[in-house]
């Protein structure tokens, strides 16, 4: 079975209109229809806003390179 995708936006969701097909008039066709996933997303803009929350801490902005650096080392070596 050969496979072609094409990206389409909904503009009426009571139709789906599909042109320039690469088939043959009469040729028997599959039509399936996925939703894109905007999951990944949004799990990444949360991940994004996480790490912006966490870098703006007090805390965290007293913190050296050097001492990150340090703590880099010392996990590569097992500690």
């Amino acid at each position: 079975m050969n496979a072609y995708k094409k990206y389409i936006t909904i503009t009426d969701p009571k139709q789906v209109i599909l042109s320039d097909l690469p088939f043959q008039a009469g040729q028997r066709v599959e039509i399936i229809i996925l939703a894109e996933d905007n999951q990944k997303a949004e799990i990444s803009k949360k991940l994004k806003d996480l790490f912006d929350k966490t870098q703006s801490l007090p805390e965290v902005q007293e913190i050296t390179e050097a001492e990150i650096a340090t703590e880099i080392e010392a996990y590569r070596r097992g500690e």
